[in-house]
């Protein structure tokens, strides 16, 4: 077991302890990977996460293609239509399903993909998510073109702490039991607790697993080294 190995073990097991703290119990932790190397995919793995979230395409491309895994690759950035393609011999889990465009595309390059529906609850630019209000419809339209929507995802706001999210993963939760699904992504390493309290069943979690987040497309080298600590400039960490 290497260094990496022993660092993210560790951590992981402080996450579930934050998770089981806050009265959760059977949340999955999805270990954000991006900007980070390959090496941070493989430690997450043999800690026991069966899947890792990654956010650019040509990052996911340059770092898991090609090569075998025995792990899950869900997407959870802002994804363009133009991206499918490049991205469907990869990702096992589109998370961030947000219009009818994208539905079109990924039934058109991967039929049956596991999806879920982006909702936006906080009206912040650049952060995607269809209106909760069209959550419904676009969950119908996914499912009549032959998607397989597993659940329902959103990303709290940037501002306010932990407390500002909770009236959003509220809503969404109960969007998730009215509609009769199973999973609600939702929560980061800053404000996890509100979501395991508000129902989430995954947590998205990088910083709190890797150190701080990397600069966009820089990977760490090498496999099983220790991760540099470069702090990311997009103001959120997962």
């Amino acid at each position: 077991m290497t260094d990496l190995d022993e660092l993210v073990k560790t951590r992981l097991a402080e996450v579930h302890d934050r998770i089981a703290r806050a009265g959760g119990a059977g949340v999955t932790v999805l270990p954000v990977t991006k900007t980070f190397g390959v090496d941070a995919c493989w430690a997450a793995y043999r800690a026991g996460c069966p899947a890792v979230g990654e956010n650019y395409a040509q990052e996911i491309v340059a770092k898991l293609g090609g090569i075998d895994r025995p792990f899950g690759v869900h997407f959870i950035g802002q994804l363009q239509t133009n991206k499918v393609r490049m991205l469907a011999p990869i990702i096992t889990v589109y998370e961030t399903v947000d219009r009818m465009s994208l539905v079109a595309e990924l039934a058109k390059r991967v039929p049956g993909v596991r999806v879920m529906i982006q909702a936006d609850t906080t009206g912040e630019p650049g952060k995607g998510g269809c209106p909760l209000d069209e959550v419904p419809a676009l969950v119908e339209s996914a499912t009549g073109a032959g998607l397989e929507v597993i659940g329902l995802m959103t990303v709290g706001p940037t501002e306010g702490g932990p407390e500002a999210a909770r009236p959003g993963f509220r809503a969404v939760r109960m969007m998730v039991d009215r509609l009769g699904l199973r999973l609600c992504s939702m929560g980061m390493t800053s404000d996890l607790e509100v979501a395991v309290q508000e129902g989430a069943t995954e947590v998205r979690v990088g910083s709190a697993l890797f150190g701080a987040r990397l600069l966009p497309h820089v990977k760490s080298s090498g496999s099983g080294g220790s991760l540099p600590h470069l702090k990311s400039p997009d103001g959120r960490s997962c």
